[in-house]
């Protein structure tokens, strides 16, 4: 059953911050913010009913009629320190669980739902970093305020150095239309490549930096992050010794007299892996179920990410993600998935004049590789998924849509429908039907 009873303290407290922020932000007008206080808090209800399962293991989600729920709160704290030196901090406060406690489903349906839950809420500090923005040349363009943005003006030829704690995909597999989670999509592989590794602790951060360089109609960017201690763990390796680099391109495109973006990127870690069929020869001569963890050794593992939008229409736009990664070695950070396609549309209610409401469609198709089907056939466990069994291979689909409605300036309520077929690549388990309710409050 999903439960409430811790729900109200945190939310209730951010509730009270959105109606005080008025009296706090500073005056801005035609100046640049020193600093900044903003906060969000988003609490998620999500129900599976019962579903057809011949039989389930470790890692599968439950085949009953389930609900949980998710909330996290945060607040935003930036200052400028110089010319383009800002620094922020997140502290925010969690609790819930994803349905089966963020098991059975690669393309995982709620991207508000960490891999480690409670039941009751706990702190944590996930991001404190520092930005240094520098002017290359161009025109002077105004960066509206937001939360991790103060307000200020750029050359649109500019240099941005961020060091310190904070997400990969803060900075990198970015979208307009999926990706993020308390207000757009909520399926992990449609808010961000399910292919893309990215490091990250089991809350999503790491400790690295990065580089961005934009010219004209281009961007390039580059970062160096720490990798979790062991496979999706809660801690990171701080010596850099498991490391992650990442590259993305970006062109800046035009297409229906609308600016579009195109990306590709490029990841290479190094940390201990498993590889899969390791796992399973091992299994075979100790005549136990194989697992990567008793196989690891130091190995690099390289992957892909193309990332697209294109507005449309005044209100309507559209995107498109594709990505695939070495599925010889385990997940390490993200989730069990070796190639995914994910697509959809995104549309703003302007035309039933409801400007500030969207409504967002979009399918995925995810794969693992031959070593991979091997593995979890054979009984081992992933990141989330691991049946016992996998006698019935099967690409893993989902389809969502929802509707986000803006109640008021700082309160959106969305309701989400997922249908997911061969959940955990197992044409045995589903389809599952999974519904939400979203509340977003922001300030």
């Amino acid at each position: 059953m999903t439960t409430f009873q811790n729900f109200g303290g945190p939310f209730a407290l951010l509730l009270a911050f959105s109606f005080g922020h008025a009296a706090l932000a500073q005056d801005t007008s035609g100046s640049e913010e020193t600093w900044s206080v903003h906060g969000q808090a988003t609490f998620v209800d999500q129900y599976h009913p019962g579903f057809s399962s011949a039989y389930r293991g470790p890692n599968s989600l439950d085949p009953g009629s389930r609900g949980m729920e998710t909330m996290s709160a945060t607040f935003f704290g930036g200052v400028r320190l110089w010319d383009g030196g800002q620094a922020y901090i997140n502290p925010e406060i969690d609790q819930g669980f994803g349905l089966s406690g963020t098991f059975g489903i690669a393309a995982f349906p709620n991207g508000n739902a960490y891999k480690v839950g409670a039941e009751d809420p706990y702190f944590r500090l996930q991001r404190l970093f520092f930005r240094q923005e520098i002017d290359l040349g161009g025109d002077v363009q105004a960066v509206a305020p937001a939360a991790n943005q103060l307000g200020m003006s750029e050359t649109a030829d500019n240099l941005v150095i961020t060091l310190g704690k904070f997400s990969v995909v803060d900075v990198f597999d970015t979208n307009s239309y999926a990706h993020d989670p308390t207000s757009d999509f909520l399926n992990w592989a449609i808010i961000d490549s399910g292919a893309f590794d990215y490091a990250a602790d089991s809350w999503a951060y790491s400790y690295g930096a990065s580089v961005e360089w934009t010219q004209n109609w281009w961007t390039l960017r580059s970062g160096f992050f720490a990798m979790s201690r062991v496979p999706n763990g809660p801690g990171l390796q701080r010596d850099f010794s498991k490391f992650q680099l990442v590259d993305e391109a970006e062109a800046r495109v035009a297409l229906f007299d609308k600016p579009g973006k195109i990306k590709l990127l490029a990841f290479l870690s190094r940390a201990p892996m498993g590889a899969y069929d390791d796992a399973v020869r091992l299994g075979i001569v100790t005549n136990t179920t194989p697992s990567t963890a008793l196989v690891r050794k130091y190995r690099s593992r390289l992957g892909f990410a193309l990332n697209m939008e294109q507005p449309i229409a005044d209100d309507l736009g559209a995107f498109l993600r594709a990505g695939f990664n070495n599925g010889e070695q385990e997940a390490y950070e993200f989730t069990d998935m070796n190639e995914s396609v994910a697509a959809g549309v995104s549309l703003s209610g302007t035309r039933w004049k409801r400007a500030d409401d969207t409504v967002g469609v979009a399918a995925e198709i995810a794969g693992i590789s031959q070593a991979a089907q091997r593995y979890f056939a054979a009984g081992g466990l992933g990141t989330l998924i691991g049946d016992g069994q996998l006698p019935y291979y099967a690409t893993e689909d989902v389809v969502e849509a929802y509707y986000s409605a803006q109640a008021t300036s700082w309160l959106a309520a969305t309701f989400d429908y997922q249908l997911v077929l061969n959940p955990a690549y197992n044409r045995d388990r589903g389809p599952v039907s999974i519904f939400a309710l979203r509340l977003h409050v922001q300030a």
